[in-house]
C-alpha cells in the first residue's frame, strides 16, 4: 500500500512538471511571436510601440508590421504586394539610344566683335555725345570731347613750329622737325589729319578735342560720365556688333563628355516662338563648376536682321546619338538629398536598394554609369512603392547606411 501511494505521489510530480514545461514554452512561443512584430503608424512611420494603442502624434490605431530582420538596405515582399505595387523588373542590359537634351540659354554679346574707344590722354570728360545703352553708333560720328592740357600742350608746340617755319634760315629749318615731331605726338593722341590740319587755320589753341568712332555698331557699355577725370587708356564706351551673338548654357557634366565644338544645335527663341536656327559649337569651357557640376558651353548664332537682342532666353537642343549604356525608366530611380538609387531583386521577393551614378537624361529615360551585374534585375516600374514599404516598415532612409 505504501509503494502505490508512492508511485501516485512520482506520477503526480511528473504530470506537474510537464504541465509547467508545456506553459514555459507557450509562454516562449508567445514572447517569441510578440517579438516578430511591431506596432507602427501609417501616417507617422517613425512610431514604433511594441503593444498594440494608438499613435502619439495622429492618435491613429497602430498597425501591426511583421519585422523585417533582413539587411539594412533589403526588403522582403509577398507576391501580393509585387502585384497591388505594380512592381516590375527587367535585366540590367546593355542599349544604344540616340538621347535629345533641351537646355535654356541666355543671348549674349559676341565679345570677339566688341570694340572698346578708350581715353587718348588724361583729362576731364566734358562732354558725351552717347548716353544710352543699345543706341546704334557709326563710323565717324563724335564720341566724347576731353579736356587735356597735354593734348592742348601738343597743339600750342604744333602751331608754334608751324609759325617759326616762315624764320628765315637755320632757325626755320628746325621749326619744321619741330613741326613734325609735334604732328606725330598729336597723332599718337588720336587726332585725326584733318583735325591736325584745322590747328594751322584756329586764331587761338582750343584745350578741349574731340574723338571720333573708328567703328559702327551698337553702344555696349558706358563707363565714362560728363565731368569725370580720366585717366589715359581709360575705357569710355564700347561698341559691339550684333551680325553674329553668342548663346551661353550650361550642361550637366556627364552629358558634356560627347559634346564637341563644330557640333550642330537647333536654336528656338522664347520671344520668337516659330523660329528655329542651327547654330554651332564654337566653346567648351574647360572648367567645370564646383557647386553645380555643369559646363558652360558657347554657341555662335547669326543674327543677320539684328531682330535677336543680348539678353533673349534660346532653347538648346543638342542630340547625342548611339549611345551605348544602361538606360532605364527615370521613374524607377529613387533621388533625395542623399543621392540616387535603385531597387534590384536580389532573389524572389527579396529588393535590395543599390546607390547608382547617372549619366544623360533624355525622353523619360536616364542612363546608368555605374558597375552593375547585367544580370541584375532593376525594378522600373514600382520603385516607389518598394521604397515607401521599406521605410514604413524600417522607419529610415534605404540610403541612410551606405557611404556617400
Amino acid at each position: 500500500m505504501k509503494k502505490l501511494h508512492q508511485f501516485g505521489m512520482l506520477i503526480l510530480m511528473i504530470a506537474l512538471l510537464v504541465s509547467c514545461n508545456s506553459k514555459n514554452e507557450e509562454k516562449h512561443a508567445d514572447h517569441k511571436y510578440q517579438q516578430s512584430i511591431y506596432y507602427s503608424c501609417s501616417m507617422d512611420p517613425q512610431i514604433k510601440e511594441e503593444n498594440p494603442g494608438k499613435c502619439p502624434i495622429c492618435h491613429m490605431e497602430l498597425t501591426p508590421i511583421q519585422k523585417d530582420n533582413g539587411a539594412y538596405n533589403e526588403i522582403t515582399l509577398s507576391d501580393q504586394q509585387i502585384k497591388l505595387g505594380n512592381i516590375t523588373m527587367q535585366k540590367s542590359s546593355a542599349s544604344e539610344q540616340s538621347s535629345q537634351e533641351n537646355f535654356t540659354g541666355v543671348l549674349t554679346l559676341n565679345q570677339s566683335n566688341v570694340k572698346s574707344i578708350s581715353a587718348r590722354a588724361t583729362g576731364r570728360i566734358e562732354k558725351l555725345y552717347f548716353k544710352t545703352e543699345g543706341a546704334s553708333i557709326k563710323k565717324g560720328q563724335a564720341v566724347y570731347q576731353i579736356y587735356s592740357e597735354d593734348i592742348a600742350i601738343a597743339k600750342q608746340d604744333y602751331i608754334s613750329a608751324y609759325k617759326q617755319m616762315e624764320i628765315p634760315g637755320d632757325f626755320g629749318k628746325n621749326a619744321k622737325s619741330m613741326m613734325q615731331a609735334a604732328k606725330q605726338k598729336l597723332s599718337f593722341y588720336g587726332l585725326s589729319n584733318a583735325q591736325i590740319e584745322a590747328i594751322k587755320r584756329g586764331k587761338e589753341v582750343s584745350p578741349y578735342t574731340t574723338f571720333y568712332s573708328n567703328y559702327s555698331g551698337t553702344v555696349a557699355e558706358i563707363t565714362a560720365t560728363e565731368g569725370s577725370y580720366v585717366m589715359e587708356g581709360a575705357p569710355v564706351l564700347k561698341i559691339g556688333n550684333l551680325s553674329t551673338l553668342w548663346l551661353e548654357t550650361q550642361v550637366n557634366v556627364n552629358y558634356a563628355k560627347q559634346l564637341r565644338v563644330g557640333q550642330t544645335a537647333l536654336i528656338s527663341f522664347v520671344d520668337f516662338p516659330s523660329k528655329e536656327i542651327t547654330a554651332k559649337v564654337s566653346f567648351i569651357n574647360p572648367e567645370i563648376n564646383a557647386s553645380s557640376r555643369l559646363l558652360l558651353i558657347q554657341m555662335e548664332v547669326p543674327n543677320t536682321n539684328l531682330a535677336l537682342k543680348p539678353g533673349m532666353q534660346a532653347i538648346v537642343k543638342l542630340t547625342k546619338s548611339n549611345t551605348t549604356g544602361i538606360f532605364i525608366p527615370a521613374d524607377a530611380v529613387i533621388r533625395d538629398q542623399n543621392g540616387s538609387s535603385i531597387w534590384v531583386e536580389k532573389s524572389k521577393g527579396v529588393f535590395k536598394n543599390i546607390k547608382v551614378t547617372l549619366g544623360t537624361e533624355s525622353n523619360g529615360m536616364v542612363e546608368l554609369i555605374s558597375d552593375l551585374d547585367l544580370e541584375a534585375k532593376i525594378v522600373i516600374t514600382g520603385a516607389y512603392a518598394v521604397n515607401s514599404e521599406f521605410e514604413f516598415r524600417k522607419g529610415n532612409d534605404p540610403m541612410a547606411g551606405m557611404k556617400m
